[in-house]
């Protein structure tokens, strides 16, 4: 038997095999000469193709299909974990107007490239621009976890990526209905009656699966749970033909807003093979290419590819511009939200079953592909840079002040006296922050008892007050800025601008009195940084301030501070 009738007869434990092994050496390849592994994945999958050597034919891939199945829900399932309401209580502005501006400008932009430019079919067109708003969540996760970036930014863009996808899975399915009904086929009734039982069937197993652990301590038996609860939710979704993706959007969404460890649980439970599935997955996306394909799109795609960035960057240039973020944000967003694959893949699959759209399925297909290889050979690229950009890139390590996020902070700060601020600093820091085991009074009694034995009003325009938390807590906090400052009583008689709350258990008395050090120093001493800080415009252009490269000598890292 020959080197090549091995792989002609292969069974599919080789194919996986050699699937992961190209994947993972030409993202090891990539990655050396500074692009992105999921670029070199991609590519590693192409050699291997239709496009390139072809050495598995469509029936021997077809073996892998529960695993890429399995792929799609995990990353629906992160991505949408990224959607907690507490985490992005300061983000609402920002993402409602990106989640607008993408599900109106962009598409319409498309539509009309396409439909003007190449004189395609009004369905065509329609469908088009409904997939262009899908960003591949896979690959922004996989970047952001490759980079190891943390930040404003990073929030931002993957909580836009889960809305864009939802937005595109609705919309999709709202064209697919419209297009339909033009050819005399299906109405607008059985696509909502699939979207809604897409929904229900991920928040109702969440909803399961979140009472059924309550009753679970034991590790080993929750990640079981959460292993159940996706592969349940995916193969639900699919045997009932609705909208796996969507279900297990929903089902992050659920988990993470009902259990606030949820996301401690899922690194733990797939971070040590999530990058051997992203690695098939993308490599798999590669082997599907085909040159042919790429002929047969031709004009079109190359319209709508272009269409489809310009949209991308005009949406999030608007969007971001309406919502006042910081220019780091608004520079940087448009370009990372370029790539292009799960989404999009699965919203093919769904037109090439459905019989209405034979006609325009081939096309379609060959157009979305096509845009979606380039895509994700692009994308990433420009996805990384804009990382990069935003100065995240390295910073998903503990800091010093690491407690204090953008939703932990508060500008535009108002209150008559000290004892009004403190209950609006308790409030927010029980509202932002997970802290089971403690009430309101019993918070709001420690930090006023402390404060009545002596002021922690420090001078400079700052007040560090702060409450005893139950031991086993980690070291949380608020922090709440007024430009105008707030009257309070003293020791230099200036009013205090900065008020930061700690909630501190008491084996963490040590990291308390350096945070109380730092801030002292830097935010009480440092005219320049009293003058930035003092004056953010919002809890983004805060955070920026510190958590920047120039805060690294006080908020630094500590897996270096030894």
């Amino acid at each position: 038997m020959t080197f090549l009738e091995v792989f002609d007869s292969a069974g599919p434990l080789l194919i996986l095999a050699v699937v992961i092994l190209v994947g993972v050496s030409f993202g090891a390849l990539t990655r050396r000469i500074g692009l992105p592994g999921v670029t070199g994945q991609i590519l590693g999958g192409v050699c291997l193709g239709r496009a390139g050597l072809d050495l598995f034919d469509e029936a021997s891939l077809a073996g892998l299909e529960p695993l890429t199945q399995f792929a799609l829900g995990l990353i629906a399932v992160t991505v949408g974990a990224h959607l907690n309401i507490r985490r992005l209580r300061n983000a609402g502005r920002r993402l409602f107007f990106l989640l607008l501006t993408e599900a109106t400008i962009l598409p319409l932009l498309v539509f009309v490239s396409v439909w003007g430019l190449t004189r395609a079919g009004l369905d065509l067109a329609l469908l088009l621009a409904a997939v262009s708003i899908a960003t591949a969540p896979a690959t922004i996760v996989a970047l952001v976890k490759e980079t190891r970036a943390k930040g404003v930014f990073v929030k931002t863009l993957i909580a836009a990526v889960a809305l864009n996808n939802m937005a595109c899975i609705v919309l999709f399915e709202v064209a697919r209905s419209w297009a339909s009904t033009l050819d005399g086929e299906a109405g607008w009734l059985e696509p909502t009656g699939q979207l809604l039982l897409s929904a229900a069937i991920g928040g109702g197993i969440a909803l399961v699966m979140h009472a059924a652990t309550r009753l679970v301590v034991r590790p080993e038996r929750l990640a079981t749970a959460a292993v159940v609860a996706l592969v349940l939710t995916s193969g639900l979704a699919s045997s009932l033909d609705v909208s796996p993706l969507l279900a297990c959007l929903l089902l992050g969404i659920v988990q993470t807003n009902l259990e606030p460890t949820r996301d401690q649980l899922v690194d733990s439970v797939f971070a040590n093979f999530e990058p051997a599935i992203l690695a098939v997955f993308f490599t798999l996306a590669g082997m599907h290419l085909s040159l042919d394909e790429m002929g047969v799109a031709g004009w079109v795609a190359l319209v709508y590819f272009f269409a489809r960035i310009a949209g991308k960057l005009v949406a999030a240039n608007l969007a971001l511009r309406l919502a006042d973020a910081t220019q780091r944000v608004r520079r940087n967003l448009g370009s990372a939200l370029v790539p292009q694959a799960g989404v999009a893949v699965g919203l093919v699959i769904m037109v090439q079953a459905d019989p209405s759209f034979s006609s325009l399925a081939g096309l379609f297909s060959a157009i979305v592909l096509t845009t979606v290889a380039v895509n994700e050979i692009v994308g990433p690229i420009l996805t990384r840079a804009a990382l990069h950009r935003s100065g995240e890139v390295g910073r998903d390590r503990m800091r010093l002040i690491d407690f204090l996020q953008e939703e932990h902070i508060e500008t535009d700060f108002q209150a008559t006296s000290k004892e009004e601020a403190i209950e609006k600093l308790v409030d927010l820091m029980l509202r932002t922050h997970s802290v089971p085991g403690i009430d309101r009074p019993t918070l709001l009694d420690s930090v006023i008892d402390r404060e009545r034995q002596a002021s922690t009003c420090l001078g400079g325009g700052l007040s560090v007050p702060h409450g005893i938390l139950p031991e086993g807590h980690a070291m949380v906090g608020v922090m709440a800025i007024s430009r105008e400052g707030l009257d309070f009583p003293t020791p230099d008689d200036r009013p205090v601008h900065c008020m930061v709350l700690l909630g501190t258990s008491p084996e963490e008395r040590d990291r308390h009195l350096q945070v109380l050090a730092v801030l002292a120093r830097n935010v009480g001493n440092d005219a320049a940084f009293q003058d930035q800080l003092f004056n953010a415009g919002s809890p983004a252009h805060a955070y920026e301030i510190l958590h920047g490269e120039e805060s690294e000598d006080f908020n630094y890292f500590l897996d270096e501070s030894g």
